[in-house]
């Protein structure tokens, strides 16, 4: 069981954020949440969470977790004017740890403004989709100052129970979940090529995926997108845009550490026709919120093909 004596606060309710908030509750933690809409973190208070009105209301916590999308956001939950921080009243968090997807350069400069403050910053990215969460099997990589890391391990193990790896000082869990999210960029872009290719000769999508995921090169991930490429279940787990954004900021690392990624530079240019292809939906906004797999259909319009859902029970692995 967790240590009682230890506050917990909690920014972000989105996807993700919702389902790992719920495993530190039910590992015992005393737990107050914080979201933008309100309403998506009431449903946590029933399983034992407090919903705070305002940012600051988390400033006496003993640590604060926060999951946003991009790093401008997170320097506004921490700085902005109705911040966390700018409106702490003296009181200070002793350790914040952010599990978002954002840069380097955003994540030490928060570093360092947190420090002069006199608090610890970890970065603790995760891998996995809230699905995954539910399963149990979530992984998360950590960097930061050792104690400050020691401190939070066991809370991550209670989200991340998969694993949590820890790799040194500063901002290093940033660079390998950058890494993490061009690998899937690409290994998704390359699943739906191959599937495309073997469904255009006679291959069912269902049957191909299954061969695929009992073979030495299967993994958790081709596993449970497998219903998706199947049914054509675009329901969102990352959309597009983050991951245009996750695999810029790959691109731009290999740029200024003179790492050439060829294979990374192509794939996202496939994704980027995904975005242009939208324009042939209904409501393309819309289209492009949904699951960044539906960039299938892009590459099957690519590739002179019309799909329909195979309609079939497809194991996606976390069972």
């Amino acid at each position: 069981m967790a240590n009682s004596t230890q506050k917990i606060g909690w920014v972000g309710m989105g996807r993700m954020g919702f389902s790992m908030a719920e495993r530190l509750v039910k590992a015992g933690y005393d737990l107050s949440v914080w979201n933008r809409t309100r309403s998506k973190a009431e449903p946590l208070a029933a399983k034992g969470a407090k919903v705070v009105d305002k940012l600051a209301d988390l400033a006496g916590m003993d640590v604060v977790f926060s999951i946003v999308s991009t790093g401008k956001d997170l320097k506004e939950v921490y700085f902005g004017k109705d911040g966390l921080i700018t409106g702490r009243n003296g009181k200070l968090p002793k350790i914040f740890v952010d599990c978002s997807t954002i840069a380097v350069e955003d994540s030490k400069d928060i570093r360092e403004e947190l420090k002069k403050l006199g608090a610890d910053f970890v970065a603790a990215p995760i891998s996995g989709n809230a699905k995954v969460i539910k399963a149990g099997k979530l992984s998360a990589v950590l960097s930061g100052a050792d104690a400050a890391v020691k401190t939070v391990t066991p809370m991550m193990e209670a989200i991340a129970p998969r694993g949590v790896a820890y790799v040194g000082e500063g901002e290093l869990a940033r660079i390998c979940k950058i890494a993490h999210n061009v690998m899937l960029g690409v290994v998704i872009e390359n699943l739906i090529e191959i599937t495309l290719l073997a469904n255009k000769m006679g291959v069912p999508r269902q049957a191909f995926l299954a061969f695929m995921n009992n073979s030495v090169m299967g993994s958790m991930f081709t596993a449970y997108k497998a219903p998706a490429l199947v049914n054509l279940d675009w329901t969102t787990t990352f959309t597009p845009e983050l991951l245009r954004k996750d695999m810029d900021l790959g691109l731009e690392l290999g740029r200024d550490w003179d790492v050439p990624m060829p294979v990374t530079a192509a794939a996202r240019e496939v994704l980027q026709a995904h975005f242009g292809a939208a324009i042939l939906q209904k409501n393309p906004n819309e289209y492009l919120q949904k699951d960044f797999a539906a960039m299938m259909e892009t590459m099957a319009l690519m590739s002179g093909m019309k799909l329909e859902s195979e309609n079939k029970n497809v194991p996606t692995g976390l069972e």
